[in-house]
């Protein structure tokens, strides 16, 4: 079992990311737009164009080969083909320079096309060496703080002196990013390509380095590797800078699906949702989510709480919002004795103060009396005021009232302020750039603020501890019933006195043994419920014609658990991606349908499984539901633990561990069912 590993050397990439001297190697189309892109965002530094043909590309003087350059490159963009570029990065390392960027493709993500695309990427990787390299297969990056950039394509990044790092694996998605016209400024758009030497996780920790960057996003395909990813997150919140994701890539349930209950609810997304959790990096679903959330952050940082407040001119649009936000974590707070005398006096009697409020169009023009009432629905409670305002795409002259007065609010509160356009195109570029420079957030589209809002407040300090990285053996043993539980049992968990018997007379002899009743399962069965190899209630004298009915060589014959209050599924399954993923859920027969579950990576402590069990819809059940006596937490987490202990001693071969249910009474936590799947 491996709780921690050495994190991939570190490479210095200030040199490549913040260049005086830019190399170009090649002479196609992309390569002459690298450096009009240089040219056009005013590169102040040295463009030196590499051709063996041309003596002078785009304007700028040309060099034969590498050895006629005036000196090491600090960046260079490599654009010719595969073979060619890993003889370019070889004599570039040799020679000292910074960094590259591999623009090529053909090495690893083509390696079921051709099977020699995986020996080149680790041809490549090691003609590296300690030189920093992007890629393969990447565009590279723009630095829009110093007008640097190695970039063969259009972009629309605009100068800016601070401002937001995006980075993504996709350069056709960081394209579309770039011409995001929301006022968000960008400092940094990062292409990760096949990340063959320097993780998008390494990349991140390099750009925080530069005080100038605010925040940073990150569009996730995969984890490539954990440690990196961990020691990211302790950094950037040690320095202030929040890190939020968008994670694709939800796979198909794990192929171990038919034969646990776990494996079907928790698939390799759940470990990455898990994993993120941990790390404390808010996850988002949508690239508009994603840049509205880097605007929130840029002006303001990680939000103290989820307490919001809302003022529109529209009963309809504080209905809207009200409605949107009901399955959010996002609450409105009651308006305080203070806030309602300032609103009363900025409104007068005709308006019914809420929050939401409508405050409807008296005041209306009269940009001081609405800086007022705007200001009355900021407070100490609050972490964030919208003011829905949609701007028409006619003429919006009239409008100028709302964002002088959001500026104001802004100005004399210096509390988090944003406007908030109910469509995306119901703001423009212009207005929105107005109120970024005086504090303001301009929020496109009421869904993205509150997505937004709800990241921005979920930001959490990372868990120090590393997870747990297993094994890969494969598992083909799955231990029965009574072995799982014996295994179990050895690290605390607690199970019913039980015994497994062949032929009638065995099972009347254990029936003796036991106290009645009884539940007899079939033994060999994955799920026993659904084959009718389950019987409970059982007593002694019946036993034997039970367990002859149920028909299986073998049965297990258990002393039943009385006064339960609630039944638990504790399960964990081998992710080769995230670690071991822990799920605590409803449990019994209808697991499956009811899909009450909440997933942690292991390992967790004592209070991680108490907040988690308090998530669940059945967590009335284990707290006692209508008098009824309530389940015995400290049993349950013991048991959860005991579960954690036999997975952490055993994590090379493992694959997956369930109990279920775990019946919970007032007194104990019982496993009355278990399975065990390891190599």
């Amino acid at each position: 079992m491996t709780t921690s590993t050495a994190s991939a050397t570190a490479r210095d990439l200030s040199r490549l990311f913040q260049p005086k001297t830019i190399a170009i190697i090649g002479g196609g189309a992309w390569c002459e737009q690298v450096i009009k892109q240089s040219q056009h965002m005013g590169f102040a530094g040295e463009i030196w164009p590499v051709h063996p043909k041309s003596t002078e590309i785009v304007g700028c003087l040309a060099y034969k080969s590498l050895a006629d350059l005036p000196g090491a490159p600090d960046a260079v963009f490599i654009g010719v083909n595969r073979h060619a570029t890993i003889e370019l990065v070889a004599a570039l390392a040799a020679m000292g320079a910074g960094g590259a960027v591999c623009f090529a493709s053909g090495f690893a993500e083509a390696a079921a096309e051709d099977e020699t695309g995986g020996g080149l990427q680790a041809q490549l990787v090691a003609a590296a060496g300690e030189m920093p390299i992007l890629g393969p297969n990447c565009y590279g990056f723009v630095n829009a703080l110093d007008g640097a950039l190695l970039w063969p394509d259009q972009h629309g990044c605009q100068r800016v002196d601070r401002g937001v790092a995006i980075l993504t694996q996709s350069s056709n998605i960081a394209i579309n990013l770039t011409m995001q016209q929301r006022g968000l400024p960008i400092a940094y758009v990062v292409t990760c390509g096949n990340m063959a030497q320097t993780s998008q996780a390494q990349i991140a920790s390099a750009l925080i380095d530069d005080p100038r960057v605010t925040a940073v996003g990150l569009h996730v395909e995969g984890f490539s590797d954990l440690r990196d990813w961990e020691a990211l997150a302790a950094k950037a919140y040690k320095k202030g800078v929040p890190l939020v994701a968008l994670k694709v890539g939800a796979s198909e349930q794990a192929q171990q699906a038919t034969v646990s209950h776990t494996a079907s609810l928790a698939g390799s997304d759940a470990g990455a949702q898990a994993f993120l959790d941990r790390l404390g990096i808010p996850r988002l679903f949508a690239l508009p989510d994603l840049l509205e959330t880097l605007k929130l952050l840029h002006c303001y940082g990680p939000l103290p709480s989820g307490n919001i407040a809302s003022i529109s001119c529209s009963g309809g649009e504080a209905s809207l919002i009200a409605d949107m936000s009901v399955d959010t974590k996002l609450d409105f707070p009651p308006l305080t004795d203070h806030q309602q005398v300032q609103l009363r006096d900025a409104l007068g009697p005709m308006v019914a103060l809420n929050n939401p409020l409508d405050y409807h169009t008296y005041i209306w023009r009269d940009q001081d009396a609405m800086a007022r009432a705007w200001a009355g629905m900021t407070g100490d409670s609050i972490a964030m005021t919208f003011s829905i305002v949609d701007y028409p795409t006619t003429d919006s002259s009239d409008w100028i009232c709302a964002t002088g007065a959001a500026l104001k609010v802004r100005a004399d509160t210096g509390a988090r302020f944003a406007v908030v356009a109910t469509l995306p195109e119901l703001l423009s570029q212009d207005v929105a750039a107005e109120l970024m420079a005086g504090g303001v957030v301009p929020f496109l589209g009421l869904r993205e603020a509150l997505a937004a809002t709800q990241a921005a407040a979920n930001l959490r300090a990372p868990k120090l501890q590393p997870v747990c990285l297993p094994g890969t053996a494969e598992a083909t043993v799955t231990l029965s019933e009574a072995e799982s539980k014996q295994a179990l049992a050895a690290h605390g968990v607690v199970t019913p006195q039980n015994r497994t018997a062949r032929g009638m007379g065995a099972v009347a002899a254990v029936a003796a043994e036991l106290r009645p009743p009884f539940a007899i399962k079939g033994v060999g069965l994955a799920h026993k419920s659904e084959h009718a190899a389950v019987r409970l209630e059982v007593n002694a004298v019946d036993a034997p014609d039970v367990a002859a009915d149920i028909g299986t060589d073998e049965v297990l014959i258990e002393e039943m658990i009385t006064g339960t209050a609630a039944e638990l599924l504790v399960g964990v399954t081998r992710d080769a991606a995230h670690g071991y993923v822990l799920t605590l859920g409803a449990g019994g027969v209808l697991t499956e349908i009811l899909r009450d579950t909440v997933s942690m990576l292991l390992p967790v402590q004592a209070a991680d499984i108490e907040t988690a069990l308090t998530t669940l819809n059945c967590a009335p059940l284990l707290s006692g539901y209508r008098g009824k006596p309530a389940a015995n937490m400290t049993s349950i987490i013991e048991a959860v633990l005991g579960v954690q202990s036999y997975v952490l001693a055993n994590a090379e071969t493992l694959s997956e561990v369930e109990i279920n249910p775990l019946l919970c009474t007032p007194d104990r936590a019982v496993a009355v069912d278990a399975l065990i799947r390891k190599a």
